[in-house]
């Protein structure tokens, strides 16, 4: 980078940081008519909208599919399986909506009771935009004194390391800046920043993400009102999602996974996985379970990944809470092309087939004082998801190959049943402009990413972050 460039860098440094949240005033830039976005979206609605009437019209042929589907021993095993299945889903989903409506986020409390408090940002080949992240960080609305910034460049290959120093010369000594000699990979960036760390509560904040002055207060005040409070998960929003169509798809995705899933979980004080981009761990809780977190293995193999779902996996085991904090904002971004989305999802899946197994030694146990079977539902429905993920994909190929135009007709009418419930939520939360990408983000998972869970169970014993190489990002 030559010092003309520098000090142009510079400059626009200082503009941004003048206005306190600006960062933010850039999340809702001017909005332009996405030509292919139309295209998208009126093509979504042509394929549900056509399903319906195939469906009606093809009513026959469905009755006799299913007849034929009963008189076949194998058929009609797999029917009672599916009906089982769709009546737990069913009754599921409504137990889910009853936690929903039963969650109360912790407000915050006040500046006096807030504790100490140590935020970690791992960062490999992040290039600028660590510097949107701490910069963001420095902007909390946290009391001095009680606030220590810690970033982590994991042996990047870029010029992350340059963009934490010119955050260190910003921000001073609220800043504390790190080098790995190499990259170890997220986890072990993490255990130096827990170890090093002064703070009553960690809280670690992804190197692509920023968030809101509010947000790290919101995040932490849990803790002082539940001293059983072992970990709390923050609510993720997508920061890219004005850049490219999957983002958009995404921003809605992540809505329903946070606010109404997550915010259920929290009901039952059992968030299952707390986020990379914004999570929050007391250190008492931390460094019980440390040791065996740095040097947890799978198959024989460290484990380099799942890093998030893995700390809170073992602060469930040691009875905690882990709670969902919906006022505590962050927005992070996510891949804008189909190779880093699936990339990103196969690290996620190979990670809850992992931690699925590692919770099933604990959670029929003793392991938490009080009521532990919504606990154990939540478990037997995600774990219903792995088991069931062969069979269904045996019959979805069988049901392709035998009756096509059952199974898209079928199929895209399932969609706009289902993915209304995501549209309905959307809407009532943000805008309902945005809301209908759910169904789009349902027909790319369907068609597009059907094979991501039965790929990570296949292949849940291999290694490698997948992404973060500087070609791509997430």
């Amino acid at each position: 980078m030559t010092n003309s460039n520098r000090v142009q860098v510079s400059n626009d440094q200082n503009r941004s940081f003048k206005k306190k949240g600006s960062f933010f005033s850039n999340l809702s830039p001017v909005k332009s008519i996405n030509p292919w976005g139309v295209v998208v979206l009126a093509s979504t609605f042509l394929l549900m909208i056509g399903s319906v009437f195939l469906v009606f019209d093809l009513q026959n042929d469905f009755h006799q599919f299913r007849e034929d589907r009963i008189n076949s021993t194998i058929g009609l095993i797999f029917l009672v399986v599916a009906t089982g299945l769709f009546i737990f889903k069913a009754g599921f989903f409504i137990y889910n909506l009853f936690l929903y409506f039963r969650y109360k986020a912790v407000k915050s409390v006040s500046n006096e009771e807030l504790p100490t408090c140590t935020v970690i940002v791992p960062a490999y080949n992040e290039g600028k935009q660590v510097w949107d992240t701490l910069m963001s960080l420095a902007d909390s609305d946290y009391p001095d004194g009680k606030l220590e910034l810690l970033a982590i460049d994991d042996g990047s290959k870029d010029d992350t390391w340059y963009w934490m120093q010119q955050a260190k010369k910003k921000l001073g000594d609220r800043l504390s800046i790190l080098q790995q000699p190499k990259n170890k990979g997220k986890r072990h960036a993490l255990y130096r920043g827990f170890n090093i760390g002064k703070g009553e509560v960690f809280v670690t904040v992804d190197s692509d993400s920023v968030v809101k002055p509010d947000t790290l207060r919101n995040l932490v005040s849990p803790f002082v009102v539940n001293e059983n409070c072992g970990a709390v998960a923050g609510n993720i929003r997508v920061l890219n999602n004005e850049r490219a169509l999957l983002p958009k798809m995404l921003n809605v995705s992540f809505v329903l996974s946070f606010e109404f899933v997550r915010s259920a979980e929290s009901s039952l004080n059992s968030v299952l996985c707390t986020p990379g981009a914004l999570a929050a761990y007391r250190r008492s809780a931390v460094f019980a379970c440390l040791e065996d977190w740095i040097n947890q293995t799978f198959m024989g193999q460290p484990s380099d990944i799942g890093e998030d779902r893995a700390m809170t996996n073992m602060i469930l085991k040691q009875g905690k809470h882990v709670l969902f904090q919906r006022n505590a904002y962050c927005y992070t971004n996510v891949p804008e092309q189909y190779k880093g989305l699936y990339k990103m999802f196969i690290r996620w899946g190979r990670s809850n087939v992992r931690e699925n197994i590692q919770m099933s030694k604990y959670v029929f146990t003793n392991f938490r004082e009080g009521s532990k079977l919504g606990t154990r539902l939540l478990f037997i429905s995600q774990s219903s998801k792995i088991i069931m993920s062969y069979p269904f994909l045996v019959f979805m190929l069988f049901f392709i190959v035998m009756h096509p135009v059952l199974f898209i007709s079928s199929t895209f009418f399932s969609i706009l049943i289902l993915s209304s419930f995501p549209v309905l939520f959307y809407a009532k939360r943000y805008k309902l402009s945005e809301s209908f990408w759910a169904y789009s983000y349902s027909v790319l998972y369907t068609f597009g990413l059907f094979w991501i869970t039965p790929y990570a169970i296949a292949t849940a014993s291999r290694r490698g972050w997948l992404t973060r190489e500087l070609t791509e990002k997430k």
